[in-house]
């Protein structure tokens, strides 16, 4: 076996944590694109409120000082992608309804 495809078989296991953390942001774009256009949506409709509003704004500052402390407290960048993720998808839930 040559150099060249001996090499190839290492980069399984070394890819897969790169390749498990693009998916999981590519996720992340899209699953908030999809909270994005509900809130809007309700905002054009007249539907919005101005509690869902300063919620909105208020998320945002707790899910930078969450990502904030994991990063301070030696977590990864995907802890916090995955973190985001949970809240995206819990406001997804939540709007849904």
């Amino acid at each position: 076996m040559s150099n060249s495809l001996h090499s190839l078989d290492f980069a399984g296991p070394m890819f897969a944590p790169w390749s498990k953390f693009s998916t999981d942001a590519m996720m992340l774009a899209l699953e908030a694109q999809g909270v994005i256009a509900m809130r809007l949506t309700s905002i054009a409709l007249g539907r919005g409120t101005h509690a869902e509003n300063t919620r909105m704004v208020s998320e945002k500052a707790a899910a930078f000082a969450e990502a904030a402390m994991t990063m301070a407290t030696g977590g990864s960048a995907h802890e916090v992608v995955r973190g985001y993720r949970k809240h995206v998808r819990a406001n997804g839930r939540r709007l849904r309804r």
